[in-house]
């Protein structure tokens, strides 16, 4: 593989992408071309990302050779466009080959895909996809003298088990995503290998990237999520609310063609479709630039530096001024008297306009707290176009808005008190015993891995000015990752209930949850309360893990326990961990003490 292509794709708003080898002056070019351009380049890449997502039990040498066949593929059609296999899809071209490679759909169990066509086939490729990744082995390792000969003996190779790795492990992350995870990757590479003290600076320089790859993994996700489950609509109230915060001076004409670009984008994005979602990425990202006098004054000057830097630019750009004109409130939607008229004629856009409205005199509220408010008020209506005086009904919406957004408000505030008293630690224990309760069909890995993120949405935001809106956005996209990306997730009827009744509502579903009723604990087994001298040996963030899963596990064994007598339970554990390290023969000591703390 020649040199990676690209230095980075970058994102605005956490979605939208392009790619660098896009001319820096994208009003004198066919974008178009440019975007094959790049495709062609980086097939190579793109070819490992998707059978990587697609079949994540395969070896590396299987994905060699469906690479090696991809790039013939390339230069066959390159030689004459005129082949009947170059008028295929890329990606149903693909398929068609992990579908053609001898033994391979019966050795990872994709054999049902292959045979179907079409978009079945391609559905039935992206709901094959795991997102629990318990069942691969753990992470390959390298030490950072041997990453650094690896690289400098052979850079190809290395970045290509690197993406290789990474994509199996991410299958629902955009290959933009992807892609610019691996030239960050290379970046640290290059710079550490050059330092004297590799480990230190390989650790120091991961950490940014991996936050990079959990934070549009989660926010990917969330949104394929919806537009999964709640179709294209969802999506497109989404990011009518987001963009009318960020630019509060656009058209809403403007508006709704670049969400609907944005919504088209993702639909190639979330199934899978890596070639589509590059091109549809970088056309929505042209679109921005090429209207950037109409969207935004804060891109301006964005839009005029060259590629590498144009799309940080954007997204670390403020939002927008709001227009000296527009006032507090939009009276139209209240006072009118004819809103029922208005909103019969032709609700997507009436309710669009709405949200538009709204949303670019709110800043301050969350995405999720501007859809709910969108929710009551459709709800509103519907009761109040149905009375005999629509407008002395209606009038009163805004005091609805506001007593929703004080609820929501009330939640975060209590939250954050929560945090504060009992700190990190004590919050992590107390959403671990919630979650568990609420899901305990869920692996201990993925509810440690969801009470976590859920507390790192305090710790990040609970000290903060925009304290609400930060909360409630983050809060939302861990219980998205929760309902997880395929509308066929079944976890138990309540949690069911919550991710798939109400996009907007989806929060305040899951507060009002209490323990699963349905759930039927495993048998009691001695050996979850038998701990041996190694807990000693463990690193600080190995024995964290140990000491969530264990209060997991205890959870799912114990379900009928209160939260108070959980929380003894642990306190217990947690005790006897303490003392049993400090005594001269820690493997008498938890002979001793293990008995005790199930009982």
């Amino acid at each position: 593989m020649k040199q990676l292509k690209f230095t980075g794709f970058i994102f605005f708003l956490c979605f939208l992408t392009e790619s660098l080898t896009l001319p820096t002056q994208p009003q004198d070019v066919d974008n178009f071309s440019s975007t094959q351009k790049f495709i062609e380049e980086n097939l190579e890449y793109i070819t490992i990302i998707a059978f990587a997502q697609y079949v994540q039990e395969a070896t590396f040498e299987e994905m060699e050779k469906l690479v090696k066949d991809m790039v013939e593929y390339k230069d066959r059609c390159m030689a004459d466009k005129t082949l009947p296999e170059c008028s295929k899809l890329p990606n149903n071209f693909l398929q068609e080959k992990m579908c053609a490679m001898e033994g391979l759909p019966q050795k990872h169990n994709f054999s049902h895909c292959c045979s179907k066509v079409g978009a079945e086939r391609r559905l039935c490729f992206f709901y094959n996809k795991k997102a629990d990744v318990g069942f691969l082995p753990p992470f390959p390792t390298l030490d950072p003298e041997e990453k650094c000969q690896s690289y400098e003996s052979n850079r190809e190779s290395l970045l290509n088990h690197f993406l290789y790795e990474v994509a199996r492990r991410n299958p629902f992350v955009f290959a933009p995503t992807l892609l610019t995870v691996a030239a960050h990757f290379e970046e640290v590479a290059k710079s550490c290998c050059e330092e004297q003290n590799k480990v230190n600076c390989f650790q120091t320089r991961a950490i940014p990237v991996i936050q990079y790859l959990k934070a549009f993994s989660s926010y990917q996700k969330h949104v394929c999520g919806a537009l999964l489950k709640f179709g294209t609509k969802v999506v497109h109230f989404i990011y009518i609310a987001v963009l009318s915060q960020k630019f509060p001076k656009i058209e809403f004409k403007e508006l709704i063609s670049l969400v609907e670009d944005i919504s088209s984008n993702y639909e190639g994005c979330c199934e899978g479709d890596v070639v589509q979602c590059i091109r549809d990425t970088s056309k929505v990202m042209n679109h921005i630039c090429s209207k950037q006098d109409s969207i935004s004054s804060k891109i301006k000057e964005c839009c005029e530096k060259k590629i590498p830097e144009r799309g940080q630019c954007i997204i670390n750009s403020n939002k927008d001024d709001r227009p000296k004109d527009l006032s507090l409130r939009e009276a139209k939607f209240t006072d009118s008297e004819n809103v029922c008229q208005e909103r019969d004629a032709d609700p997507d856009i009436f309710f669009a306009k709405f949200t538009f409205e709204y949303s670019r005199r709110h800043p301050d509220l969350s995405i999720p707290g501007l859809l709910r408010i969108v929710q009551i008020y459709k709800d509103l209506l519907r009761n109040c176009c149905n009375t005999e005086n629509p407008p002395g009904c209606y009038r009163y919406a805004e005091d609805k808005f506001n007593e929703t957004t004080e609820k929501s408000l009330k939640m975060v505030q209590q939250e954050c008190k929560h945090f504060q008293n009992l700190g990190k630690d004590g919050l992590t224990y107390q959403y671990l015993i919630r979650l568990t309760k609420i899901a305990p069909q869920l692996s201990s890995e993925e509810l440690v891995s969801l009470g976590k993120k859920m507390v790192t949405a305090f710790t990040t935001c609970c000290t903060l000015s925009e304290e609400f809106a930060c909360v409630d956005n983050l809060a939302d996209l861990v219980l998205g990752e929760l309902c997880g990306v395929n509308e066929n997730r079944t976890i138990n009827p309540a949690v069911d209930h919550c991710c798939k009744t109400n996009f907007a509502f989806r929060r305040p579903c899951f507060e009002s949850l209490k323990a699963d009723k349905t759930y039927v604990p495993p048998p009691f087994s001695q050996d979850l309360f038998t701990f041996h001298a190694d807990m000693c040996q463990s690193q600080n963030e190995e024995l964290q893990r140990k000491t969530d899963r264990f209060l997991v596990n205890v959870v799912k064994l114990k379900h009928e326990l209160t939260d108070e007598e959980l929380q003894s339970l642990f306190t217990s554990f947690t005790n006897a961990v303490e003392k049993c390290c400090k005594a001269e023969s820690p493997k008498v000591c938890f002979n001793e003490e293990s008995p005790k703390i199930g009982n």
